[in-house]
């Protein structure tokens, strides 16, 4: 028995909406980080959903390279937010004005 598409595409709408209110909502760089990790697990979630049901493997694909680029992501943007913790000691995305020349 094979799990409905609709499924994977109502838990990727879930998850793609707690990621945007997150981002919007927060204040904190890294919460503000975390919802735009989920935003893209979501769209991860919703191109192997419609690989699978079209059963090609493109979407796999695509979602693997999207996790590639999202690994590099995080490595980049932590090393941000680390540096401006450092500087302000905060990590509240109001104060990251101090890393302007």
């Amino acid at each position: 028995m094979r799990t409905p598409v609709a499924y994977f595409l109502l838990l990727s709408a879930i998850l793609f909406s707690l990621g945007t209110a997150s981002v919007l909502l927060r204040r904190n760089a890294l919460r503000i980080f975390m919802g735009v990790e989920l935003q893209l697990n979501a769209v991860n979630l919703t191109l192997v959903a419609f690989s699978r049901m079209h059963m090609e493997l493109d979407g796999q694909i695509l979602a693997f390279f999207s996790m590639v680029v999202a690994a590099a992501e995080v490595v980049v943007g932590l090393a941000i937010i680390v540096a401006v913790f450092r500087r302000t000691s905060t990590t509240d995305v109001d104060r990251a004005s101090v890393l302007r020349g």
